[in-house]
C-alpha cells in the first residue's frame, strides 16, 4: 500500500510541476512557413479558399462543412478523422493575395488564427502561412512547447497542398 501512495504522490507532483512550468510559459506563439509552387497564385488561391474541397486533399480531414456565419463572415467546420471538429471563421479574404481564418470555439484548449499570404514569384508562386496561436491550458502549453513542433501543422498542410498539385514539397523552414 505504501508503494501505491508513493507512486500516486509522485505522479501528482509531476503533474503539478508540469502545470506550474506550463503556466509560466507564454500563451501565445507565432509559427511561419513558406512553400513554393509551380502553380500561378490564382490556382493556389482556388485550392486554399475552396474550403469544402479541402477534405479531398488534406489527409487528416474527414470533411469540411459550412457552419453558417458569424457577424456576417463565413464559418466552416473542419471535421478531422480523429479529434474534435474545429470551427474556422473567414475573417479576411482578399483574393488572390490574403486569407485569414480564425478559430471560433472558446471551449478549445487553444485558439488563434492562420494567415495565408499568396504572392507571385518566377516560375509560379509562394504561399506563406503564419499561425498566431494561443494555448490556454498550461499542461497542454507545456507539452506543445517541449514536445511538439508549433509549425508542424503548417508543414503538413503545405505538404498536402504540394501533393494536390503533384509537386514535391518545397518548404522554407525559416
Amino acid at each position: 500500500m505504501k508503494w501505491v501512495l508513493i507512486i500516486v504522490g509522485a505522479i501528482g507532483a509531476l503533474v503539478a510541476v508540469v502545470a506550474i512550468i506550463g503556466s509560466l510559459l507564454p500563451k501565445g506563439h507565432v509559427a511561419r512557413r513558406t512553400a513554393h509552387f509551380a502553380q500561378p497564385p490564382e490556382q493556389v488561391w482556388v485550392a486554399i479558399s475552396d474550403f469544402a474541397g479541402q477534405a479531398a486533399w488534406r489527409p487528416e480531414l474527414k470533411a469540411v462543412e459550412p457552419a453558417g456565419d458569424r457577424n456576417g463572415k463565413a464559418v466552416w467546420l473542419e471535421v478531422p478523422k480523429s479529434g474534435s471538429p474545429m470551427p474556422l471563421e473567414t475573417t479576411e479574404m482578399d483574393a488572390p493575395r490574403r486569407l485569414v481564418r480564425t478559430i471560433t470555439d472558446p471551449k478549445l484548449p487553444f485558439g488563434g488564427r492562420w494567415i495565408y499570404d499568396v504572392a507571385p514569384e518566377p516560375g509560379g508562386s509562394r504561399l506563406t502561412i503564419t499561425e498566431e496561436g494561443e494555448v490556454y491550458n498550461p499542461i497542454f502549453r507545456f507539452v506543445s512547447h517541449y514536445f511538439m513542433d508549433t509549425a508542424g501543422t503548417i508543414e503538413g498542410y503545405l505538404t498536402a497542398l504540394s501533393a494536390k498539385f503533384a509537386e514535391p514539397p518545397r518548404i522554407d523552414k525559416a
